[in-house]
């Protein structure tokens, strides 16, 4: 399945960042990510063939100044995933608008990410409040997975695992929501070819996840649109959208609008900051 993408990036090599954080700050670390890149540069040829398809959508030629400078973000991101566990207050994460996205989230939604620049590091952010529940695949490098479990994490998350089972995950969402807490989910991958829905993205039809969707029809809650954008040293945009689900339309009249919402708003916002697309193979491959 197109969604089985492998993990990128290595334990030794995130937790040796950490601890070089802790010793010299986070200057030294942001510079150290030039030659961690020139590596990926060097020998993931599997990462650059997909995202030579990926700019080819955006009728962008990836000269090896792209490719390098898209290697960086990543790397970038990557380790602030976990930096922003250790110190978020370091982090600015700047709004416009801020206290419209911090009241739907105060109040039950379904908060909607993509793989696209530092969205795991604002799931630290002190802007929500409210208790967030993951849905995520945890498998994951096991390396990886003991830092982040030896790193302090906010008491407000919460994992939903999808390896739980179909049942166990619909009834921890559900209660969630009934709470009026946060659900996040990734938009731009599911986790079964039953999640998936085909939706035309840069030209081309594309596979989405319609589930949290779904969950915004049956629930009637709004869905806040995430994207964050890298702006510098431990600065970060927050682009959001709020979608709100037109119940006079029935389920799949209604999914394939907001998902056409959503899609456009990726679309525009990758245009803008092209280099912090995470997709690392090909999104448009069947």
């Amino acid at each position: 399945m197109k969604n089985e993408t492998p993990q990128r990036g290595s334990g030794w090599s995130i937790n040796l960042a950490i601890n070089l954080y802790k010793i010299f700050g986070y200057k030294t670390i942001y510079y150290i990510m030039y030659p961690v890149s020139f590596f990926y540069f060097i020998f993931a040829t599997n990462v650059k063939r997909s995202l030579n398809i990926y700019y080819q959508h955006l009728n962008i030629t990836m000269t090896n100044k792209i490719y390098f400078e898209h290697l960086r973000v990543f790397a970038i991101c990557m380790v602030d995933r976990f930096i922003s566990k250790i110190d978020i207050n370091d982090y600015t994460f700047e709004f416009d608008n801020e206290e419209i996205p911090t009241n739907i989230l105060n109040n039950g939604s379904i908060l909607l990410f993509s793989h696209f620049g530092g969205w795991a590091s604002s799931i630290n952010s002190a802007n929500i409040t409210n208790k967030i529940n993951i849905v995520m695949q945890e498998a994951m490098m096991s390396s990886i997975k003991n830092i982040e479990t030896n790193i302090e994490v906010k008491s407000n998350t919460h994992i939903i695992d999808l390896s739980s089972g179909t049942l166990s995950v619909s009834i921890q969402i559900a209660n969630a929501l009934i709470r009026n807490e946060v659900v996040a989910i990734m938009g731009d991958r599911a986790s079964s070819e039953k999640g998936q829905i085909d939706i035309e993205f840069l030209g081309e039809m594309a596979s989405f996840n319609k589930n949290p969707f779904q969950i915004a029809y049956k629930t009637s809650k709004p869905i806040l649109v995430y994207f964050i954008v890298l702006k510098g040293m431990q600065e970060y945009k927050v682009e959001w959208l709020k979608i709100d689900m037109d119940k006079s339309l029935n389920e799949k009249e209604a999914i394939i609008q907001s998902l056409n919402e959503y899609t456009k708003q990726y679309e525009k916002i990758i245009r803008m900051y092209p280099n912090q697309w995470l997709n690392f193979y090909n999104f448009w491959n069947k």
